[in-house]
């Protein structure tokens, strides 16, 4: 799941060495959490978040595949 995400955020990023994707599994979610440049935090937000929320329900969509529960939050 890690891998997957990051190979999409490296792909809309501007600055795609400074992507990172922390992974925090829990018994029943696990927590994917995203850090990145600056100057592309808004850039993977989108107007008014849909690009987010496009990652965010293929990685629920690949999560359900997998049989568990996945969530992705953006760090600043």
């Amino acid at each position: 799941m890690k891998d997957f995400v990051t190979f999409i955020v490296r792909a809309l990023a501007e600055y795609p060495d400074e992507v990172a994707v922390t992974e925090v599994v829990g018994k029943q979610t696990t927590i994917l959490e995203l850090r990145c440049h600056p100057k592309d935090v808004g850039r993977l937000i989108g107007r008014s978040g849909k690009t987010i929320a496009a990652i965010r329900t293929l990685v629920s969509n690949v999560a359900a595949q997998q049989g568990c529960r996945a969530v992705l939050e953006v760090a600043e």
